[in-house]
Protein backbone atom coordinates (compact mmCIF):
# COMPACT_ATOMS: atom_id res chain seq x y z
CA UNK A 1 0.00 0.00 0.00
CA UNK A 2 2.80 2.50 0.67
CA UNK A 3 4.45 1.81 -2.19
CA UNK A 4 1.62 2.40 -4.65
CA UNK A 5 0.83 5.42 -2.83
CA UNK A 6 4.34 6.57 -3.37
CA UNK A 7 4.46 6.10 -7.17
CA UNK A 8 1.19 7.81 -7.71
CA UNK A 9 1.89 10.71 -5.67
CA UNK A 10 4.77 12.42 -7.58
CA UNK A 11 6.15 12.13 -11.50
CA UNK A 12 7.89 9.15 -12.05
CA UNK A 13 10.15 10.34 -15.18
CA UNK A 14 11.24 13.41 -13.38
CA UNK A 15 12.07 10.97 -10.85
CA UNK A 16 14.25 8.42 -12.77
CA UNK A 17 15.66 11.14 -14.58
CA UNK A 18 16.79 12.70 -11.29
CA UNK A 19 18.43 9.43 -10.96
CA UNK A 20 20.32 8.94 -14.08
CA UNK A 21 21.80 12.71 -14.53
CA UNK A 22 22.79 11.92 -10.81
CA UNK A 23 24.40 8.82 -11.54
CA UNK A 24 26.39 9.17 -14.08
CA UNK A 25 27.36 12.51 -12.99
CA UNK A 26 28.35 10.85 -9.92
CA UNK A 27 30.22 8.44 -11.98
CA UNK A 28 32.14 11.11 -13.65
CA UNK A 29 32.87 12.83 -10.37
CA UNK A 30 34.71 9.85 -8.51
CA UNK A 31 36.58 8.69 -11.57
CA UNK A 32 40.15 9.79 -10.64
CA UNK A 33 39.51 7.77 -7.31
CA UNK A 34 39.69 4.09 -9.27
CA UNK A 35 42.00 5.46 -11.96
CA UNK A 36 44.85 7.11 -9.25
CA UNK A 37 47.04 4.17 -8.86
CA UNK A 38 47.46 3.64 -12.90
CA UNK A 39 47.84 7.42 -13.03
CA UNK A 40 50.52 7.19 -10.83
CA UNK A 41 52.54 5.22 -13.42
CA UNK A 42 52.71 7.94 -15.58
CA UNK A 43 53.25 10.68 -12.79
CA UNK A 44 54.77 9.60 -9.91
CA UNK A 45 52.94 11.32 -6.35
CA UNK A 46 53.59 10.49 -2.84
CA UNK A 47 51.09 9.55 -0.42
CA UNK A 48 50.27 13.16 -0.01
CA UNK A 49 49.76 14.22 -3.41
CA UNK A 50 48.07 11.07 -4.17
CA UNK A 51 45.52 12.13 -1.63
CA UNK A 52 44.85 15.49 -2.91
CA UNK A 53 44.18 14.88 -6.67
CA UNK A 54 41.52 12.75 -5.18
CA UNK A 55 40.07 14.69 -3.18
CA UNK A 56 40.49 17.77 -5.36
CA UNK A 57 36.99 16.80 -7.72
CA UNK A 58 34.86 16.63 -4.18
CA UNK A 59 36.17 20.49 -3.39
CA UNK A 60 35.30 21.46 -6.83
CA UNK A 61 31.74 19.84 -6.11
CA UNK A 62 31.30 21.29 -2.70
CA UNK A 63 32.17 24.92 -4.11
CA UNK A 64 29.81 24.45 -7.50
CA UNK A 65 27.42 23.09 -5.36
CA UNK A 66 26.71 26.61 -4.00
CA UNK A 67 26.15 27.87 -7.43
CA UNK A 68 24.31 25.56 -8.73
CA UNK A 69 21.70 25.57 -5.15
CA UNK A 70 21.13 29.02 -6.05
CA UNK A 71 20.81 28.41 -9.53
CA UNK A 72 18.33 25.80 -9.11
CA UNK A 73 15.82 28.15 -6.88
CA UNK A 74 16.17 30.84 -9.57
CA UNK A 75 15.81 29.07 -13.07
CA UNK A 76 14.69 25.75 -11.67
CA UNK A 77 16.81 22.35 -11.35
CA UNK A 78 16.49 21.28 -15.09
CA UNK A 79 17.96 24.01 -16.94
CA UNK A 80 20.30 23.58 -13.94
CA UNK A 81 21.30 20.36 -14.28
CA UNK A 82 21.38 20.33 -18.57
CA UNK A 83 23.74 23.14 -18.46
CA UNK A 84 25.82 20.68 -15.62
CA UNK A 85 25.77 18.42 -17.78
CA UNK A 86 27.31 20.29 -20.87
CA UNK A 87 30.04 22.07 -18.37
CA UNK A 88 30.97 18.73 -17.51
CA UNK A 89 32.51 17.29 -20.76
CA UNK A 90 34.89 19.84 -20.62
CA UNK A 91 36.96 18.41 -18.65
CA UNK A 92 36.51 14.80 -19.85
CA UNK A 93 37.55 16.07 -23.49
CA UNK A 94 40.51 18.23 -21.87
CA UNK A 95 41.62 14.48 -19.68
CA UNK A 96 41.14 12.63 -22.84
CA UNK A 97 43.37 14.60 -25.15
CA UNK A 98 45.07 17.66 -23.70
CA UNK A 99 47.02 16.96 -20.13
CA UNK A 100 50.65 16.89 -20.24
CA UNK A 101 51.11 17.01 -17.01
CA UNK A 102 50.58 16.95 -13.06
CA UNK A 103 49.57 20.36 -13.02
CA UNK A 104 47.23 20.01 -15.94
CA UNK A 105 45.22 16.94 -14.21
CA UNK A 106 45.04 18.65 -10.93
CA UNK A 107 42.97 21.68 -12.81
CA UNK A 108 41.48 18.52 -14.62
CA UNK A 109 40.42 16.89 -11.48
CA UNK A 110 39.12 20.50 -9.40
CA UNK A 111 37.01 20.74 -13.00
CA UNK A 112 35.31 17.91 -12.26
CA UNK A 113 33.60 18.97 -9.48
CA UNK A 114 30.71 20.62 -12.12
CA UNK A 115 29.77 16.72 -11.95
CA UNK A 116 29.20 16.74 -8.29
CA UNK A 117 27.32 19.76 -8.02
CA UNK A 118 24.75 17.68 -9.39
CA UNK A 119 23.42 16.80 -6.14
CA UNK A 120 22.03 20.47 -5.60
CA UNK A 121 19.54 20.19 -9.21
CA UNK A 122 18.47 16.44 -9.33
CA UNK A 123 17.60 16.25 -5.55
CA UNK A 124 15.01 19.32 -5.93
CA UNK A 125 13.80 17.67 -9.29
CA UNK A 126 12.79 14.93 -7.18
CA UNK A 127 11.79 16.24 -4.02
CA UNK A 128 9.24 18.65 -5.07
CA UNK A 129 7.06 16.53 -6.63
CA UNK A 130 6.49 14.18 -3.41
CA UNK A 131 4.83 15.33 -0.03
CA UNK A 132 6.38 15.39 2.96
CA UNK A 133 5.19 11.68 4.29
CA UNK A 134 7.74 10.57 0.90
CA UNK A 135 10.36 12.77 1.01
CA UNK A 136 13.04 10.21 2.39
CA UNK A 137 11.88 7.85 -0.02
CA UNK A 138 11.81 9.87 -2.73
CA UNK A 139 15.39 11.85 -2.13
CA UNK A 140 16.55 8.31 -1.54
CA UNK A 141 15.95 7.17 -4.73
CA UNK A 142 17.20 10.25 -6.67
CA UNK A 143 20.06 10.27 -4.23
CA UNK A 144 20.73 6.27 -5.27
CA UNK A 145 22.62 8.07 -8.20
CA UNK A 146 25.55 8.08 -5.78
CA UNK A 147 25.98 4.38 -7.16
CA UNK A 148 27.20 5.95 -10.24
CA UNK A 149 30.66 5.01 -7.97
CA UNK A 150 30.05 1.44 -8.79
CA UNK A 151 30.32 2.27 -12.74
CA UNK A 152 33.61 3.78 -12.33
CA UNK A 153 35.50 1.86 -9.62
CA UNK A 154 34.48 -1.32 -11.46
CA UNK A 155 34.87 -0.32 -15.12
CA UNK A 156 37.65 2.69 -14.92
CA UNK A 157 40.84 0.64 -14.40
CA UNK A 158 39.64 -2.41 -16.74
CA UNK A 159 39.35 -0.03 -19.71
CA UNK A 160 42.44 1.75 -19.41
CA UNK A 161 43.94 -1.93 -19.40
CA UNK A 162 42.26 -2.85 -22.48
CA UNK A 163 42.85 0.20 -24.08
CA UNK A 164 46.26 1.00 -22.54
CA UNK A 165 45.38 4.19 -21.70
CA UNK A 166 44.18 6.13 -18.72
CA UNK A 167 43.17 9.11 -20.46
CA UNK A 168 40.69 6.46 -22.74
CA UNK A 169 38.54 6.44 -20.30
CA UNK A 170 37.71 10.13 -19.83
CA UNK A 171 36.77 10.13 -23.87
CA UNK A 172 34.16 6.87 -23.13
CA UNK A 173 32.69 8.39 -20.23
CA UNK A 174 31.97 11.36 -22.46
CA UNK A 175 29.32 8.82 -23.87
CA UNK A 176 26.99 8.51 -20.74
CA UNK A 177 26.97 11.83 -19.73
CA UNK A 178 26.00 12.69 -23.51
CA UNK A 179 22.87 9.99 -22.96
CA UNK A 180 22.10 11.40 -19.76
CA UNK A 181 21.72 14.59 -20.70
CA UNK A 182 18.97 13.92 -24.16
CA UNK A 183 17.11 11.19 -21.56
CA UNK A 184 16.75 14.25 -19.16
CA UNK A 185 16.09 16.76 -21.41
CA UNK A 186 13.02 15.03 -23.03
CA UNK A 187 11.52 13.33 -19.59
CA UNK A 188 12.88 15.48 -17.08
CA UNK A 189 9.67 17.95 -15.93
CA UNK A 190 9.56 21.46 -13.31
CA UNK A 191 7.37 20.70 -10.27
CA UNK A 192 4.32 22.87 -10.17
CA UNK A 193 5.26 23.30 -6.50
CA UNK A 194 8.92 24.92 -7.57
CA UNK A 195 8.87 27.91 -5.19
CA UNK A 196 9.64 30.98 -6.00
CA UNK A 197 13.69 32.89 -6.24
CA UNK A 198 14.19 34.30 -3.29
CA UNK A 199 16.48 37.09 -2.92
CA UNK A 200 20.32 36.88 -2.19
CA UNK A 201 19.62 38.86 1.61
CA UNK A 202 17.02 35.38 2.60
CA UNK A 203 19.74 32.94 1.36
CA UNK A 204 22.28 34.35 3.43
CA UNK A 205 19.46 34.64 6.62
CA UNK A 206 19.65 30.58 6.45
CA UNK A 207 23.34 30.14 7.06
CA UNK A 208 22.32 32.42 10.61
CA UNK A 209 20.18 29.42 11.67
CA UNK A 210 22.08 26.60 13.87
CA UNK A 211 19.94 24.23 12.12
CA UNK A 212 21.56 24.74 9.11
CA UNK A 213 25.13 24.67 10.27
CA UNK A 214 23.58 21.29 12.08
CA UNK A 215 22.72 20.11 9.11
CA UNK A 216 25.96 20.67 7.11
CA UNK A 217 27.99 18.44 9.87
CA UNK A 218 25.86 15.65 9.98
CA UNK A 219 26.56 15.39 6.22
CA UNK A 220 29.64 16.06 6.27
CA UNK A 221 29.85 12.94 8.01
CA UNK A 222 27.95 10.77 5.60
CA UNK A 223 28.45 12.17 2.60
CA UNK A 224 31.59 13.23 3.36
CA UNK A 225 32.42 10.12 4.74
CA UNK A 226 31.19 7.85 1.48
CA UNK A 227 32.55 10.27 -0.96
CA UNK A 228 35.92 10.61 0.07
CA UNK A 229 36.27 7.15 0.73
CA UNK A 230 35.12 6.15 -2.61
CA UNK A 231 37.71 8.02 -3.61
CA UNK A 232 40.60 7.07 -1.52
CA UNK A 233 40.15 3.11 -0.75
CA UNK A 234 41.47 1.84 -4.22
CA UNK A 235 44.97 3.91 -3.04
CA UNK A 236 44.22 2.29 0.96
CA UNK A 237 43.99 -1.49 -0.31
CA UNK A 238 46.45 -0.74 -2.81
CA UNK A 239 49.05 0.83 -0.59
CA UNK A 240 48.31 -1.05 2.52
CA UNK A 241 47.80 -4.82 1.10
CA UNK A 242 49.43 -4.85 -1.87
CA UNK A 243 46.55 -5.08 -3.89
CA UNK A 244 47.23 -4.57 -8.12
CA UNK A 245 45.12 -1.62 -9.35
CA UNK A 246 42.14 -3.53 -10.86
CA UNK A 247 41.92 -5.93 -7.69
CA UNK A 248 41.77 -2.51 -5.04
CA UNK A 249 39.04 -0.67 -7.19
CA UNK A 250 36.88 -4.09 -6.73
CA UNK A 251 37.81 -4.07 -3.55
CA UNK A 252 36.52 -0.31 -3.66
CA UNK A 253 33.30 -1.63 -5.56
CA UNK A 254 32.21 -3.92 -3.37
CA UNK A 255 31.97 -1.39 -0.56
CA UNK A 256 30.86 1.31 -3.15
CA UNK A 257 27.98 -0.79 -3.23
CA UNK A 258 26.55 -1.33 0.25
CA UNK A 259 26.89 2.73 0.65
CA UNK A 260 24.95 3.51 -2.56
CA UNK A 261 22.16 1.19 -2.67
CA UNK A 262 21.33 1.27 1.16
CA UNK A 263 20.79 4.81 0.90
CA UNK A 264 16.82 4.43 -0.11
CA UNK A 265 16.60 2.21 2.15
CA UNK A 266 17.70 4.97 4.86
CA UNK A 267 15.44 7.20 3.80
CA UNK A 268 12.78 4.84 3.67
CA UNK A 269 13.52 3.92 7.17
CA UNK A 270 13.58 6.99 8.22
CA UNK A 271 10.27 7.94 6.68
CA UNK A 272 9.02 5.34 9.03
CA UNK A 273 10.86 5.66 12.01
CA UNK A 274 12.35 9.20 11.90
CA UNK A 275 15.84 10.66 10.97
CA UNK A 276 16.68 11.59 13.93
CA UNK A 277 16.67 8.03 15.19
CA UNK A 278 18.16 6.28 12.52
CA UNK A 279 21.41 8.55 12.27
CA UNK A 280 21.81 8.06 15.85
CA UNK A 281 21.77 4.46 15.51
CA UNK A 282 23.82 4.71 12.57
CA UNK A 283 26.58 7.58 13.50
CA UNK A 284 27.11 4.92 16.47
CA UNK A 285 27.39 1.83 14.51
CA UNK A 286 29.75 3.38 11.82
CA UNK A 287 31.89 5.33 14.93
CA UNK A 288 32.75 1.01 15.79
CA UNK A 289 33.10 -0.41 13.00
CA UNK A 290 35.70 2.31 11.59
CA UNK A 291 37.38 1.77 15.06
CA UNK A 292 38.30 -1.38 14.15
CA UNK A 293 39.25 -0.44 10.96
CA UNK A 294 41.88 1.32 12.01
CA UNK A 295 43.64 -1.61 13.78
CA UNK A 296 43.89 -2.71 9.72
CA UNK A 297 43.04 -6.37 10.71
CA UNK A 298 43.46 -8.96 7.66
CA UNK A 299 42.22 -7.81 3.72
CA UNK A 300 39.19 -9.66 4.12
CA UNK A 301 38.03 -8.39 7.70
CA UNK A 302 38.90 -4.78 6.94
CA UNK A 303 36.40 -5.74 3.71
CA UNK A 304 34.10 -6.78 6.01
CA UNK A 305 34.37 -3.86 8.08
CA UNK A 306 34.62 -1.34 5.50
CA UNK A 307 30.88 -2.72 3.84
CA UNK A 308 28.98 -2.28 6.42
CA UNK A 309 30.58 1.05 7.55
CA UNK A 310 29.57 2.45 4.10
CA UNK A 311 26.28 0.88 4.62
CA UNK A 312 26.10 2.62 7.51
CA UNK A 313 27.07 6.03 5.86
CA UNK A 314 25.30 5.40 2.45
CA UNK A 315 21.99 5.41 4.95
CA UNK A 316 22.92 7.97 6.54
CA UNK A 317 22.62 9.88 3.59
CA UNK A 318 19.16 9.26 3.25
CA UNK A 319 18.05 9.87 6.93
CA UNK A 320 19.50 13.56 6.61
CA UNK A 321 17.61 14.26 3.84
CA UNK A 322 14.35 12.60 4.81
CA UNK A 323 15.13 15.41 7.65
CA UNK A 324 16.03 18.45 5.78
CA UNK A 325 12.74 19.53 3.66
CA UNK A 326 10.75 19.23 6.55
CA UNK A 327 13.21 21.54 8.35
CA UNK A 328 13.32 24.15 5.26
CA UNK A 329 10.81 22.77 2.41
CA UNK A 330 10.62 26.26 0.97
CA UNK A 331 14.35 26.93 0.40
CA UNK A 332 14.51 23.06 -0.44
CA UNK A 333 16.81 24.14 -3.79
CA UNK A 334 19.56 26.25 -1.50
CA UNK A 335 19.77 24.21 1.16
CA UNK A 336 20.63 20.98 -0.83
CA UNK A 337 23.36 23.21 -1.99
CA UNK A 338 24.51 24.15 1.09
CA UNK A 339 24.31 20.85 2.89
CA UNK A 340 25.57 19.47 -0.23
CA UNK A 341 28.63 21.54 -0.37
CA UNK A 342 29.29 20.93 3.52
CA UNK A 343 29.36 16.91 2.71
CA UNK A 344 31.60 17.57 -0.41
CA UNK A 345 33.97 19.34 2.04
CA UNK A 346 33.76 16.44 4.47
CA UNK A 347 34.47 14.32 1.24
CA UNK A 348 37.27 16.78 0.50
CA UNK A 349 39.21 17.06 3.75
CA UNK A 350 38.82 12.60 4.84
CA UNK A 351 41.34 12.05 1.89
CA UNK A 352 43.99 14.69 2.76
CA UNK A 353 43.82 13.66 6.54
CA UNK A 354 44.15 10.25 5.81
CA UNK A 355 47.09 10.46 3.09
CA UNK A 356 48.80 12.87 5.37
CA UNK A 357 48.46 10.93 8.73
CA UNK A 358 50.03 7.55 6.27
CA UNK A 359 52.80 9.84 4.55
CA UNK A 360 53.94 11.10 7.96
CA UNK A 361 53.56 8.42 10.47
CA UNK A 362 54.13 5.21 8.15
CA UNK A 363 49.97 4.00 9.12
CA UNK A 364 46.19 4.66 8.42
CA UNK A 365 45.65 3.81 12.15
CA UNK A 366 45.23 7.74 13.08
CA UNK A 367 43.12 8.53 10.42
CA UNK A 368 40.67 5.62 10.59
CA UNK A 369 40.58 6.68 14.59
CA UNK A 370 39.69 10.33 14.03
CA UNK A 371 37.03 9.29 11.48
CA UNK A 372 35.73 7.23 14.22
CA UNK A 373 35.71 9.47 16.97
CA UNK A 374 33.92 12.21 14.47
CA UNK A 375 31.06 9.65 13.90
CA UNK A 376 30.54 9.10 17.53
CA UNK A 377 30.25 12.83 18.68
CA UNK A 378 27.73 12.74 15.96
CA UNK A 379 25.99 9.79 17.71
CA UNK A 380 26.04 11.86 21.01
CA UNK A 381 24.70 15.10 19.46
CA UNK A 382 21.99 12.90 17.42
CA UNK A 383 21.09 11.81 21.13
CA UNK A 384 21.00 15.85 22.40
CA UNK A 385 18.69 17.41 19.54
CA UNK A 386 16.04 14.53 19.60
CA UNK A 387 14.01 16.65 22.41
CA UNK A 388 15.10 19.78 21.24
CA UNK A 389 13.96 19.18 17.71
CA UNK A 390 10.89 17.22 18.12
CA UNK A 391 9.47 20.62 20.27
CA UNK A 392 10.33 23.20 17.66
CA UNK A 393 9.44 21.78 14.35
CA UNK A 394 9.83 17.73 13.61
CA UNK A 395 6.69 16.50 12.55
CA UNK A 396 3.93 18.39 10.40
CA UNK A 397 2.93 20.19 13.07
CA UNK A 398 6.28 21.26 14.19
CA UNK A 399 7.22 21.94 10.01
CA UNK A 400 3.56 24.27 9.72
CA UNK A 401 5.25 26.20 12.68
CA UNK A 402 8.37 26.60 10.97
CA UNK A 403 7.03 27.86 7.81
CA UNK A 404 4.86 29.91 8.75
CA UNK A 405 7.62 32.09 11.02
CA UNK A 406 9.66 32.17 7.87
Amino acid sequence: MLQKSFWQSGHKPSLFSAFLYFDFSFMVWVLIGPLSVIIAGDYPMDAAQKANLVALPILGGSILRLVFGFLTDYIGPKRTGQAGMLITMIPLIWGWKFVDSLGDLYIVALLLGVAGASFAAALPLASRWYPPQYQGLAMGIAGAGNSGTVLATLFANRLAQHYNSWETVFGLAVIPIAAAFLIFTIFAKESPNRPAPKRLSEYAALLKQKDAWLFCLMYSVTFGGFVGLSNYLTIFFNAQYGLSAVQAADFTTFCVIAGSFFRPLGGYLADRFGGLLMLLMLYGSAGILFAFVASIPPQYVVLSLLFVGMMCLGMGNGSVFQLVPQRFGNEIGLMTGIVGAAGGIGGYMLPVILGGLYQSSGSYMPGFLILSLVALFCSALMWFLQSQWKNKWLGQGGKARIQAET
